[in-house]
């Protein structure tokens, strides 16, 4: 069996938008993409969530779908970007950008976590995570899940919100 990846839907946040752990309320177009979650859920026997609400709310959705109980796992949470939460990226002084890129897994002169330490807690997440489980979660941890499974493109994974990504 397998682990499905579900990235949570659309946010109701401004695009260009730095966003990690900031708990966002969802967008108006919810509904539909909810309908396109469900149109395309695998079969599974457990469902996980990161505790966020953006995704909380369509894991309660799809748990009354598949008649599954919602475990929230914190290690399924997205990156902490800090002082970078809710700052449009463009107004992210350029010397931390650059310092970030220079250093893309050690960096986190923003106060929040590196990209090491994202990847070290989803290692976690998927050593406590049952083939055979549907997961609720964010496009970071989706990145670091293919990138240490070797899958797909790794840390350029793109996920499309209510997108799914199957790991072996």
């Amino acid at each position: 069996m397998a682990i499905t990846l579900i990235r949570h839907t659309t946010p109701a946040v401004t695009h260009g938008t730095c966003y990690g752990r900031t708990d966002l309320a969802l967008a108006d177009s919810f509904e539909d993409e909810l309908a396109q979650v469900l149109a395309a859920l695998p079969t599974r026997t457990r469902l996980m969530s990161s505790p966020l609400s953006r995704c909380r709310r369509l894991a309660g959705r799809i748990s009354d779908h598949v008649k599954l109980e919602v475990q929230d796992v914190g290690n399924w949470i997205e990156m902490d970007f800090g002082n970078w939460e809710g700052v449009a990226w463009d107004k992210i002084a350029r010397p931390e950008l650059d310092a970030w890129a220079d250093d893309f897994m050690g960096y986190h002169g923003h106060g929040g976590e590196s990209v090491a330490m994202l990847e070290a807690r989803v290692r976690r997440a998927l050593g406590e995570t049952p083939d055979d489980t549907l997961v609720v979660t964010h496009s970071g941890c989706i990145r670091a899940a293919c990138a240490i499974r070797g899958l797909h493109d790794g840390w350029d994974t793109e996920t499309a919100f209510g997108g799914m990504v199957t790991l072996p």
